[in-house]
């Protein structure tokens, strides 16, 4: 048997959002404030690479507007140009987008308003894939779950909506702050300390708000197995040298 040793050190994952196959980012989830960085998505995804960057979040903007998978040519572009480890969301409703999600290369999905809104066709991913594959989006907005591309905010708390999947499985969850996404004002701290004290063991990402890496190592102070980023990156407030020096220290 092999024994892998695990670093206690954050894992950064940077993320790639795409509209029209091009490299965006909105704040706070609108698509009116959008600011497209690049227009080739696999060159991005290379530079993360070079960093000696492992993961990536690919997130198809427009299958979330269109609720079916969009993009999956520029998931299937990257997973077959690069080493990176592609969780892919945005739009996933049917048993088809995941066939398709897969099929393109990534090596893990998101299910953030399919988890609410279905509960049932989640559920079935997660025995199907497995969860090692399924990751749950748990995106909210004072505490309260938000969906559809954050426009409808539900009745559900974030903490109840996590134990809610735990309890059937679920070991990885991308929570992201609506309030803080793409605002570069810091991450949610108090309510990653809050998911963190009551799921023990979880393999929590935080999303939302970083700004430097400050806060980066702030989250791996307080033990955070992952982080997201994506505008602190692209607005250049952390460099790909830093997060090199970061990951080979």
């Amino acid at each position: 048997m092999n024994f892998v040793l695990m670093s206690n050190k954050i894992t950064i994952i940077p993320a790639i959002d795409l509209i029209d196959a091009k490299c965006v980012r909105l704040s706070q989830g609108d698509y009116n404030q959008k600011t497209v960085y690049n227009e080739n998505p696999l060159e991005v995804a290379k530079m993360f690479e070079d960093a000696g960057i492992t993961r990536l979040h690919l997130v198809d903007l427009d299958g979330a507007k269109a609720k079916h998978i969009v993009n999956y040519k520029v998931l299937e572009t990257i997973a077959g140009k690069t080493n990176l480890i592609v969780d892919f969301g945005g739009g996933l409703k049917t048993d088809d987008d995941l066939k398709i999600a897969f099929e393109s290369g990534a090596q893990m999905v998101t299910g953030g308003s399919i988890a609410v809104k279905d509960r049932e066709t989640f559920l079935s991913w997660i025995e199907t894939y497995g969860a090692e594959k399924i990751i749950l989006g748990a995106d909210a907005k004072d505490k309260m779950i938000a969906v559809s591309g954050w426009q409808e905010v539900s009745e559900l708390s974030i903490l109840e909506f996590i134990e809610s999947y735990t309890s059937q499985g679920i070991q990885k969850v991308i929570s992201t702050d609506i309030a803080r996404d793409g605002m570069l004002t810091g991450p949610s701290i108090e309510l990653y300390k809050e998911i963190m004290g009551q799921f023990e063991g979880l393999e929590l990402i935080a999303s939302g708000g970083i700004a430097s890496m400050k806060d980066i190592h702030e989250l791996n102070e307080m033990g955070v197995p992952g982080v997201i980023t994506g505008k602190a990156i692209y607005e250049n407030k952390i460099s790909l040298k830093e997060i090199e020096k970061y990951i080979s220290a």
